[in-house]
């Protein structure tokens, strides 16, 4: 299949992965829906981490195979299962509180923290087009402020805003850790997803013991089918993603706007779905948000 048309799989899967989120969180505990949908993705990829030890040569494709690492290099990943998990718990707690059709364009700003992180502290120079898709990433987010009024969120003042930024800057660092793994410390992506996925449970199991000792009467739990489909939207995704940019003629400057045009699925959700309004005014800023994205990643 060709690398375009893994994008926009993964990006499909993405917006699922977005719809599955909220489905899971609304009017629900947080913290067992962030455990239990990281322990489905641990679970799926153990057999293959344990594959890869007593049997490598049973292993169909190279996409699954989970190289042996040392103490330190096991270190690296764990420390990058901390700086996503903990944006995963802001983005959650934001996403229970928000209309998905505004959290998840705030989530779509992250191309912006991510330049300016690369600006600020790792020297890089963006590209006057890069200029003008960050005034205009900007300008879109503080439109969507003015929609968020009609709704009863002040973006300055809601903490589940602040929230959803937070996260969306923890996941541009993220990002950027990612490269750093992929591209000068050599992990492979499998690796990386698979000891991602383990060392997740572990981040996430404190946080679900406070709630089980201290809140679970105050904010009870509700199994829902979307829990288990969080970590299989994600896996598949990250995937396709992988895959498509292994192909010798992709362009990660086309792979990267098609992949935030998940965004328009969940957009079409919020409305569908859950009943969330304004959407013509949201649509506006949308629209913009993806222009500015797609000049940032071009």
């Amino acid at each position: 299949m060709s690398w375009i048309w893994l994008s926009i799989l993964s990006a499909l899967f993405l917006g699922l992965y977005e719809i599955a989120k909220k489905s899971a969180v609304r009017g629900n505990a947080v913290p067992p829906v962030l455990l239990l949908s990281t322990s489905t993705a641990a679970i799926l990829w153990l057999p293959w981490i344990v594959l890869s030890q007593v049997a490598p040569d049973a292993i169909p494709n190279e996409a699954f195979r989970v190289t042996t690492l040392g103490l330190h290099e096991h270190l690296y990943l764990f420390c990058k299962s901390v700086l996503a998990g903990t944006s995963w718990i802001f983005a959650f707690f934001a996403l229970k509180h928000l209309p998905l059709s505004i959290a998840s364009p705030i989530r779509a700003t992250s191309p912006l923290w991510t330049i300016a992180i690369a600006t600020l502290w790792m020297g890089e120079r963006p590209s006057v087009q890069q200029w003008v898709g960050v005034a205009i990433v900007l300008a879109a987010f503080y439109a969507f402020s003015f929609v968020g009024l009609r709704e009863g969120i002040r973006f300055d003042r809601n903490r589940w805003v602040g929230c959803m930024v937070v996260a969306t800057l923890l996941g541009a660092l993220s990002a950027l850790y990612d490269k750093y793994l992929l591209q000068r410390v050599g992990f492979d992506p499998s690796t990386v997803q698979a000891w991602f996925s383990i060392y997740l449970v572990a981040v996430m199991t404190p946080l679900c013991l406070y709630w089980w000792f201290r809140e679970r009467r105050k904010s009870p739990f509700h199994w829902r089918w979307q829990i288990p489909a969080i970590a299989i939207g994600l896996l598949i995704a990250d995937f396709l993603y992988f895959t498509a940019i292994a192909q010798p003629d992709a362009l990660i400057s086309v792979i990267s706007p098609l992949r935030r045009s998940s965004i328009l699925i969940a957009f079409a959700a919020g409305i569908l779905m859950f009943g969330e309004v304004n959407w013509r005014a949201k649509a506006v800023c949308i629209g913009g948000l993806l222009a500015g994205v797609f000049l940032l990643s071009w």
